[in-house]
């Protein structure tokens, strides 16, 4: 049967997991008040129902999806719990396991995980009530895996792994190219990896790609960072993905060469008073 469903909110992200659940039948509504403009567009694009206030989408609406930048997490579930919704909050966010399970705490929380990029990424439930969170993807394009008698926070716990290793790979090779150049060992390293098999395949262009979005991985990074540490592993390593990260902010929404990554890294490195 289909349901009313909030959307907080619809970015990038959240404009794949809202037409997702338009393809189901589903009314998908969101909250325009503070918003900005792009997001304004994207909402109009998708015909998603604007109930202005995020406390008319509690009044109205039995599930609501959260798909924020992970700082946000809990702000926009502690908002949610604040209006005392009773429905269905489904936290779809980049955060560590012990976040979200601090989160169910007054709510009727499923834990979910999204691995992949729009418009069809993978997405992962845990929880109690997870199948039902997985019902109202099951149109498509997004495709959805509940993790068999998982509690609340195993699905974030696949996200921090398969993350962990994505971005912080890229992270090390951002830095690895940053350090080739300073000692001036670039185009030899570059023509052994094309010699070694196994080696990374087109570096350039993958640090290249990670620069524009670099601003976004710094929060996850460092929720990555807190995961290890709460399973009792050394957490140094995503940190230091989240400073690499965070020095490639200047990049934001902007086309980039890996030259321009290694020189903004050496560059950050030649600042940094420890």
């Amino acid at each position: 049967m289909p349901r009313r469903i909030g959307i907080l909110h619809p970015g990038q992200m959240g404009s794949a997991v809202a037409a997702t659940m338009r393809n189901g039948g589903n009314e998908v509504c969101w909250a325009s008040e503070g918003r900005s403009r792009n997001t304004r567009e994207r909402a109009s694009e998708l015909g998603l129902i604007d109930v202005v206030t995020v406390a008319n989408m509690v009044e109205t609406c039995s599930a609501i999806v959260s798909v924020c930048p992970p700082e946000f997490a809990d702000a926009v579930a502690n908002q949610v719990r604040s209006l005392s919704f009773r429905g269905l909050f489904v936290d779809a966010n980049a955060i560590s396991p012990e976040r979200v399970k601090r989160m169910a705490h007054g709510m009727k929380v499923v834990d979910a995980g999204i691995i992949g990029l729009p418009p069809a990424p993978w997405i992962y439930f845990s929880g109690p009530d997870a199948a039902e969170a997985a019902s109202l993807f099951e149109a498509g394009p997004i495709k959805t895996q509940v993790i068999p008698g998982g509690e609340i926070g195993k699905a974030s716990a696949l996200k921090m792994c398969f993350a962990g290793y994505n971005k912080g790979t890229s992270a090390l090779l951002c830095a690895i190219l940053a350090l080739a150049e300073q000692l001036e060992v670039r185009d030899l390293l570059e023509r052994q990896w094309e010699r070694t098999p196994g080696s990374p395949a087109n570096p350039a262009k993958t640090v290249a790609s990670v620069a524009p979005k670099a601003w976004r991985f710094v929060a996850e990074m460092h929720e990555i960072a807190a995961t290890f540490e709460a399973a009792g592993l050394t957490p140094e390593f995503h940190q230091a993905a989240a400073k690499i990260y965070a020095d490639l902010a200047a990049f934001k929404d902007k086309s980039a060469t890996a030259d321009d990554v290694a020189h903004a890294l050496v560059h950050a490195a030649s600042q940094y008073t420890p």
